[in-house]
């Protein structure tokens, strides 16, 4: 389908986003497609919600990111609310999510406007909260680092009603993972962890992560958590420098939500959604974390080489006792013979080209 209009999002602190803006720029401007930059919040502009930024942009059909993986994020947060597809272009430094260096910027936007892209969906987390989340305004210069105003506070959901029991549905997506987190140095968040309505453990901890498993190799994997192929849905629960013996990681299937309870005696708790801060829980607040409906639309110019990338990003080396053996040819892939039936099912990758 060609595009109609792109929601360009870019990370204004790199030289390459801002030549590859303008490229963007340029080849809307050949092609006849509207194209607005959007979660762009100048002097005293307030940020807003995904939904509205969508909407103050015109709703477009596609949202290109200019940056690493926490612009990707920014893009993703926008295009879940209109199930747009998001193209990743690559100008940071690790890179899961991005997808394409920023020389083939043009020939990227050219596959998708002629129809030769994929769509690659991907599991989204959503929130219901034991009453509507608030952000003190005196907690926000100091939580932010920096980095600009914050975002709002998620809101309740235009059918989320309160329930009785039931906490309030929050109208809000993480692509990566929902963190639950301490505010003071020197008091930890102290949580009752429920497992599918059940009381897994009460935990005192630096944080307390909640995964999808496309967030499984950021901040869950850099706590020890494992890492899980994003093309699967599942949630994990990570502590993060919990005061306990029982310090694992506990993979759980996308329809067991994933409750936490903020203890009477526990210090007040910071919310961070995909690494932003929405909220501040107080002692006897709760959140549930759950699969959402939504699922972000990522674009892929060829299937993921998910572990290829995963080997390369985080250079992985080989144990030094295989050194011996010398580079290993691929497996169950041989370049000039078709695919056997009984593997016909399985997620292959490409074959190497000829003489590779």
């Amino acid at each position: 389908m060609p595009i109609r209009r792109i929601g360009l999002v870019v990370h204004r602190g790199r030289a390459a986003a801002l030549d590859a803006a303008t490229s963007v720029h340029a080849w809307c401007e050949a092609h006849g497609v509207g194209c607005t930059e959007i979660d762009v919040w100048p002097g005293e502009h307030e940020r807003r919600s995904g939904r509205a930024e969508a909407h103050a942009a015109g709703d477009p059909d596609l949202v290109v990111t200019l940056g690493g993986d926490g612009t990707f994020l920014r893009g993703a947060r926008i295009a879940v609310k209109i199930g747009a597809g998001v193209l990743g272009v690559d100008a940071g430094r690790v890179g899961f999510l991005t997808e394409v260096p920023v020389s083939g910027t043009g020939a990227a936007l050219d596959a998708v406007h002629e129809g030769r892209a994929l769509v690659e969906e991907r599991m989204t987390l959503t929130l219901r909260a034991s009453r509507p989340p608030q952000l003190p305004s005196d907690m926000e210069a100091l939580l932010c680092y920096g980095r600009g105003p914050a975002l709002p506070p998620p809101r309740v959901r235009p059918a989320g009603a309160k329930a009785e029991n039931w906490g309030v549905a929050l109208d809000v997506n993480a692509l990566n993972d929902v963190v639950v987190e301490k505010l003071a140095r020197d008091h930890q968040v102290s949580a009752g962890v429920y497992l599918a309505g059940r009381l897994l453990a009460s935990y005192s901890a630096d944080a307390l992560a909640v995964a999808t498993p496309t967030g499984s190799t950021a901040y869950s994997f850099a706590a020890g958590g494992p890492v899980l192929s994003p093309h699967m849905d599942a949630v994990v629960f990570t502590p993060i420098a919990p005061h306990m013996a029982f310090n694992r990681s506990v993979v759980a299937a996308p329809d067991e939500a994933v409750v936490l309870r903020i203890l009477p005696h526990s210090g007040r708790a910071a919310v961070s959604i995909d690494g932003r801060l929405r909220a501040v829980l107080d002692p006897g607040d709760w959140i549930g974390v759950f699969r959402a409906p939504e699922r972000v639309r990522l674009i892929r110019l060829e299937p993921t080489d998910f572990y290829g990338r995963l080997r390369g990003r985080f250079h992985l080396a080989d144990a030094p006792a295989t050194a011996v053996d010398g580079t290993l040819a691929p497996v169950m892939r041989p370049p000039d013979e078709p695919v056997p039936p009984d593997l016909a099912v399985l997620r292959l990758p490409p074959p190497d080209p000829p003489g590779r």
